[in-house]
């Protein structure tokens, strides 16, 4: 039996990462690790986490390299030119940031089922695409 594909949002991993907030923390990686083998990522989650992870959570670079490559283990979708004018068509359309839109597309190029994140509206649905925010 296959499981369905689940995207997993930057701010998973980030919660995972950041001990500030434990309870945040814990549920990200109970996530993640309930998820292992279904999880799907962007090259734009790749580079958000680097961002999140120097900036936000006060890592050195040498550790948020470490930290977006053991990301980078997982199925990563690659963003181009293709996946850009989707995004911005879908921007538009769904009135979303064209970061998110790139992440919607993203998941529905993965035929991803579900989209992790807390950045999205629990339930919204984007075609075959339901969003799930794990921390509510």
């Amino acid at each position: 039996m296959t499981s369905a594909l689940v995207f997993v949002d930057t701010n998973v991993f980030a919660y995972a990462l950041d001990r500030a907030d434990t309870t945040k923390q814990r549920l990200a990686q109970d996530v993640i690790h309930e998820h292992r083998r279904e999880i799907v990522v962007s090259t734009q989650i790749l580079f958000e986490l680097y961002a999140v992870c120097t900036r936000k959570l006060g890592m050195d670079r040498s550790d948020a390299r470490a930290a977006v490559r053991a990301v980078a283990d997982f199925p990563v979708t690659h963003t181009d030119r293709a996946l850009a004018v989707d995004a911005l068509q879908l921007a538009a359309t769904a009135q979303l940031s064209i970061f998110d839109a790139a992440i919607v597309c993203a998941a529905q190029r993965s035929r991803c089922q579900t989209i992790l994140t807390e950045d999205l509206n629990a339930g919204q649905r984007f075609s075959e695409v339901v969003v799930e925010n794990p921390f509510a």
